[in-house]
């Protein structure tokens, strides 16, 4: 990587850094900048302590993370289909969690365990991974992208009847509590799931970035990318799966987020170019900070009352990516 491109990333970084220290800052009780740095240095006073470590800490945490994979997935997603329009929800995974997520609800598991629902949600978004990876092989000889695009939108589609099914037998309070969870939330983050979500995010990110350069040969098509030694169909099913997967874990824990993995990666593109080597790392970062911006503005709009966050991401998304269209980068 080159000097320019690390010193971009940095500046990344330091405005991740700087909303993650605004994030913890602001709430319905504001906190003083020296009582976060405080904290966050492993001083401090209570109850601003306590605040700080136990409540808002793992959710600014949770937002990066959440953030992070949205964004990677998306520009991953965008390579591996061709397609500008591709974004981390398009092929089905957030349709399979959200019925694993309200199945959880209308039988009332989630009362009896707080870990009911992610669980649900990460095993009904697997079921929709494996099913369109099902589709598209039976529908086609080799790794099809196109084919996988359409049985990702048709397996959707089938999932979203699921969901209105199970809603019209959910009582009043399940269809509030299902239909909250559809519009995102981090309010239930803690540092288990911080915990949980990182283990996976890492080493995806690692993996992602050793195949940067496959992915920029795909980016140019696939004969392309053979004719230059690209295993071009391994390189498809591990892209796939792994940005599958990265979306699965951060959908369980924070339910259905937009706009993030579809707008993030246009961003870097129109800002720096589309080398996925500077592209992937940079969706990480941009992605957590958009992520820890838009949960801030959820908790402090109405507070006390609270936001779902993933409201937030499409009044915004929906201006930015007119904005980009209009600069014709999508």
């Amino acid at each position: 990587m080159t000097a320019r491109n690390s010193l971009r990333l940095l500046s990344l970084a330091i405005l991740a850094a700087a909303l993650l220290v605004a994030s913890i800052a602001l709430g319905a009780a504001d906190l003083p900048l020296r009582a976060v740095l405080d904290a966050l240095s492993g001083g401090g006073e209570d109850p601003a302590r306590t605040i700080v470590l136990n409540l808002r800490l793992p959710r600014a945490a949770l937002a990066v993370l959440v953030g992070g994979s949205l964004g990677l997935a998306g520009a991953v997603f965008q390579a591996l289909l061709r397609n500008p329009l591709a974004e981390p929800y398009v092929l089905g995974v957030s349709g399979g969690a959200a019925v694993g997520a309200v199945a959880a609800v209308v039988l009332g598991w989630n009362l009896y365990a707080p870990w009911a629902l992610p669980i649900a949600a990460l095993v009904g978004a697997l079921f929709a991974i494996t099913l369109v990876l099902r589709i598209a092989a039976r529908a086609a000889r080799g790794f099809d992208t196109r084919v996988l695009l359409l049985a990702g939108v048709v397996v959707g589609a089938f999932f979203h009847a699921v969901i209105l099914l199970l809603l019209s037998f959910a009582s009043a309070d399940a269809y509030r509590s299902a239909g909250l969870w559809m519009m995102g939330s981090l309010a239930a983050a803690d540092w288990s799931a911080v915990l949980l979500l990182a283990a996976y995010l890492m080493p995806a990110i690692v993996v992602l970035l050793l195949m940067a350069r496959p992915l920029n040969l795909l980016a140019m098509g696939e004969e392309t990318a053979l004719y230059l030694g690209t295993n071009v169909e391994r390189v498809k099913l591990a892209s796939y799966l792994i940005a599958s997967l990265l979306v699965a874990a951060g959908v369980a824990v924070s339910g259905v987020i937009g706009f993030v993995g579809l707008i993030v990666p246009h961003a870097i593109r129109l800002m720096w170019g589309s080398d996925h080597q500077l592209l992937l790392p940079a969706s990480v970062l941009l992605g957590g900070g958009f992520m820890l911006a838009a949960d801030t503005v959820a908790r402090t709009a109405a507070a006390p009352a609270e936001l779902p966050v993933g409201v937030i991401t499409a009044l915004v998304g929906v201006p930015l990516f007119v904005v980009l269209l209009t600069r014709r980068v999508v």
